[in-house]
């Protein structure tokens, strides 16, 4: 059986993702995909980018991958380019949109928020169609046929839905700013990767312990703008801002 760690929503918070990418090594897997928002909320960036490009095998496009590349006024956002330097921006506009692939004869899709758009927001309790519309291909795949399987970030809130007609939705909730507890989340896939045939097949929700103070600490090292909310998200898991 193959085994691989799927990640989302970083947000430059370095402890949450060194303790996360710890826990995936500690239990030997060497896959990670990653859904995006490498960027954005937290103090580096920069780290993020460079770190996640080392461990993870395939990165996807996030809202925050992508707008922070826009011309803005808003100091966090101009304090965050001006940390990354160009070679990074380049490299987050490079990103493709969704991950495809067979598991254990289900198709999987992976993105960051919806099939259609980085910056659509949908949520486990929202209705019905709405949420079996994440199982729907788009112009930004490769494989027009709905999946059977779908996981998504943006929203950091972690939760596993089994949908009619054997359809399965999860979210992997996030590393760096998680929003339904004051944890990491993560999840690990089982299966046999790339066979069309059915076999068994698993999905683990994982939640990792990290330093959030520590992260704290670093946000007021680095000078890092919107400190306090920031420092509430992190303590409470209660929403202050954009995702």
């Amino acid at each position: 059986m193959d085994r691989i760690a799927v990640i989302s929503d970083i947000h430059g918070n370095m402890p949450a993702l060194k303790a996360v990418l710890k826990d995936i090594g500690d239990r030997g897997i060497t896959r990670i995909f990653c859904l995006g928002d490498l960027v954005g909320k937290g103090p580096h960036p920069d780290l993020a980018v460079d770190l996640v490009r080392e461990k993870c095998e395939i990165i996807v496009a996030g809202n925050w991958d992508e707008f922070i590349r826009e011309p803005s006024q808003f100091e966090a956002v101009t304090w965050s380019q001006a940390i990354l330097g160009p070679e990074r921006m380049a490299y987050l506009e490079s990103l493709p949109f969704c991950i495809e692939f067979m598991m254990s004869g289900r198709l999987v899709r992976l993105f960051h928020a919806s099939p259609r758009s980085l910056y659509e927001r949908i949520y486990p309790w929202d209705e019905e169609e709405k949420r079996k519309s994440l199982l729907e291909p788009s112009e930004h795949g490769i494989i027009p046929k709905t999946a059977d399987v779908a996981g998504y970030g943006d929203i950091h809130t972690a939760f596993l839905q089994h949908l009619e007609g054997g359809k399965t939705l999860f979210n992997a909730g996030s590393v760096g700013n998680s929003l339904d507890m004051i944890q990491a989340s993560y999840v690990i896939m089982e299966g046999i990767y790339g066979q069309a045939e059915p076999a068994p097949f698993g999905l683990q929700f994982v939640r990792v312990p990290y330093d959030v103070e520590q992260s704290i600490r670093e946000a007021e090292e680095r000078g890092m703008p919107l400190i306090e909310p920031y420092a509430v998200e992190l303590r409470t898991g209660q929403y202050r801002g954009k995702n």
